[in-house]
């Protein structure tokens, strides 16, 4: 598939823009999907520090670097993450979950060891720069690993229950399990499909923002590419706008996430 074709693929509207060159980088980018259907098969030898090599070729403020991952692997202990992050069956069906950590226990070993505690680390910004920093990594490393044939899904589900996560990862204070990441080689009967997103012209401003209801103008396009893309795979069909609205709609709809500000305050993160 050319990167024109992966484009269009992307966006599925006559409108789509052209993009300006084609290669291996672009198409594995325009052809990323969500992969929930995995072959049980282990990862080749090398696979897991080959994509934490292309998570630490990341971009990371001031050298930081204040992020880590736990790789696992073990099908019980998996089965556990995937109980509290909502049953998600494709967590214990893919031979690797990688959960990705805000780490300042690092920062915080290194001050202690030189009579320097790191302060800044009690601001919210600093918890920003952590959450920005580890997605930053984690992206690099799926782009890594669709262009070894792998597939991927981020497990939002992960903060569902802060705790127990971090009981279950042996997680010290100041470190926060951000999201998950199962990674596998798709089932190739279950192929996984890529979902259009939003026209560009709800996305992109040039040079200001434009008002909210020129950004609705392409709300009712993008519900019925959507629809059409849910007739596909067999999903319910359901409006974009009705569904973002659900997951909008107050703290009942956040799966138990609405009590995080306390859970960090509980295990060091000041957020000042």
């Amino acid at each position: 598939m050319s990167a024109d074709q992966a484009l269009r693929q992307r966006y599925r509207r006559p409108d789509a823009p052209t993009p300006v060159g084609d290669n291996a980088t672009l198409r594995t980018l325009l052809d990323h999907r969500s992969v929930r259907a995995y072959l049980p098969d282990p990862l080749a030898p090398g696979t897991i520090e080959t994509l934490i090599a292309a998570a630490q070729s990341a971009p990371t403020s001031s050298n930081l670097q204040p992020w880590s991952v736990v790789a696992v692997q073990d099908p019980v202990r998996k089965a556990r993450l995937a109980a509290l992050a909502g049953d998600q069956k494709h967590i214990v069906e893919a031979p690797l979950l990688l959960v990705w950590l805000i780490d300042f226990h690092r920062l915080i070993q290194i001050g202690a060891a030189r009579g320097t505690p790191p302060a800044a680390l009690d601001y919210l910004e600093s918890f920003v720069l952590g959450s920005v920093d580890a997605s930053l990594a984690a992206q690099n490393a799926v782009v890594a690993l669709e262009s070894l044939g792998l597939g991927a899904v981020y497990i939002g589900g992960i903060r569902n229950r802060p705790a127990e996560v971090a009981a279950e990862l042996g997680l010290p204070p100041r470190v926060f399990a951000l999201f998950g990441l199962v990674v596998g080689r798709p089932d190739p009967a279950r192929p996984a499909a890529v979902k259009p997103r939003l026209p560009q012209s709800a996305v992109l401003f040039h040079e200001r923002y434009s008002p909210a209801e020129e950004q609705g103008a392409g709300t009712p396009d993008y519900d019925a590419a959507l629809r059409a893309f849910q007739r596909e795979q067999g999903l319910p069909e359901r409006d974009w706008s009705d569904q973002a609205l659900e997951r909008t709609r107050g703290p009942e709809s956040m799966a138990g996430r609405h009590v995080l500000r306390d859970v960090l305050h509980g295990i060091g993160f000041a957020l000042r």
